[in-house]
């Protein structure tokens, strides 16, 4: 070998000696890539809301019973409300799934907040519903004494400000907004420099838990009309919700408005496609650990099956009920879900037997309606 070579193998050597030496990061950058892509590949971020809402509490108990420490991992992020989340989706690099109101879909599209929204945005499956609570000062008797008075309906673009504007347009009672976060209004209401707070949440409601009659305040009736009916259904607020606030067996007539999984339309060939089916995999295959306790109360009204007018479901989420009505229905599974079938099929006469596919939908999701429904009585 000549002179030549050996200096310049010496060279390539101590050229690699001093790298090492100065970035220690160096020799292992390819197991960190490797081990940051794994990490990211199984991460899936679902932005929520506040910190006195519903939605918060679902994103935890999501984290809480998927979160398998390799595959998935589940990463919740406090929102700012509906119509902020589905832009978040849209928009904003690193969130996967968002929770919103099931009318800020025809709330985007009637103010044109970005082109084609009702393509880009799907649904993993309904939630529940949450209610609108009113709460209001002593001095107040009904909904209609609020007008031209000072209502707080959360912040600009939550999906409390969205539904309020709504329902009170729809009510024709014109209010004076104030847009600050619940916990800062709630204390103005105590201290009469508002007449009343909107908040559209599941009940009961954590900012709720330590009202009392004390406070002298108390929830108004949300009387339902022709115009309200076109997108919320009626709902109570009861004493069994909140004790120290409604009187037991006066509860409070208000709406609701169903809480959705929303999802990206991402093409089903797309690394990020296949990072929400996974997550919809694991959230469907396990979901009666959902129905435990410690786990939100609001997750007992949940029905996978049910539909969200106006909106298109995802397709994993689509695949995976068609393949669960087949296998139920048909009897080639073994899960808790096909027990409980079975005793659907025997209470309602039937044999469970279902010639073709749309059949075994329909049957299916009937057994899905009855079993929320039994939930709802436990």
């Amino acid at each position: 070998m000549g002179l030549g070579y050996r200096a310049g193998r010496t060279l390539s050597v101590l050229v690699g000696i001093l790298l090492a030496a100065a970035l220690p990061g160096f020799a292992a950058a390819a197991p960190v890539d490797a081990l940051r892509a794994r990490a990211n590949a199984g991460t899936v971020a679902v932005v929520s809301g506040g910190v006195d809402g519903t939605y918060v509490r679902i994103a935890a108990d999501l984290a809480a019973v998927l979160d398998n420490g390799d595959t998935l991992r589940v990463l919740p992020v406090i929102g700012k409300g509906s119509v902020q989340n589905i832009t978040d989706v849209v928009f904003l690099r690193g969130i996967d799934i968002g929770i919103v109101q099931s009318d800020v879909l025809t709330y985007a599209k009637r103010e044109r907040l970005f082109p084609g929204v009702e393509k880009s945005i799907q649904y993993i499956a309904k939630l529940y519903d949450e209610e609108l609570h009113v709460l209001a000062g002593g001095n107040i008797s009904t909904i209609e004494d609020l007008a031209g008075k000072k209502v707080n309906v959360d912040l600009r673009g939550s999906g409390t400000a969205m539904t309020a504007s709504l329902v009170f347009e729809r009510l024709g009672i014109a209010i004076e907004q104030t847009n600050d976060d619940q916990a800062l209004a709630l204390e103005k209401l105590k201290n009469g420099q508002i007449a009343a707070l909107a908040f559209v949440t599941g009940r009961p409601a954590r900012l709720f838990r330590d009202v009392g009659g004390a406070d002298g305040l108390h929830f108004l009736s949300v009387p339902m009309n022709p115009a309200l009916l076109e997108t919320y259904l009626p709902s109570q607020l009861t004493h069994e919700d909140y004790p120290l606030i409604v009187p037991d067996g006066a509860p409070v007539e208000t709406v609701a408005v169903g809480a959705v999984m929303a999802v990206y339309n991402w093409a089903p060939e797309s690394d990020r496609y296949r990072k929400v089916a996974r997550f919809v995999d694991a959230f469907f295959g396990n979901f009666n650990a959902f129905l435990q306790p410690p786990r939100h109360p609001k997750w007992r009204e949940v029905n996978l099956a049910a539909q969200v007018p106006g909106w298109t479901r995802f397709g994993e989420a689509e695949n995976w009920l068609r393949r669960e009505a087949a296998a139920v229905a048909s009897g080639s599974s073994n899960s808790p879900l096909r027990q409980n079938f079975d005793r659907f099929v025997a209470l309602s006469g039937g044999t469970g037997a279902a010639h073709d596919d749309a059949q075994r939908e329909a049957l299916f999701e009937a057994f899905l309606r009855w079993q929320t429904q039994q939930r709802q009585r436990q």
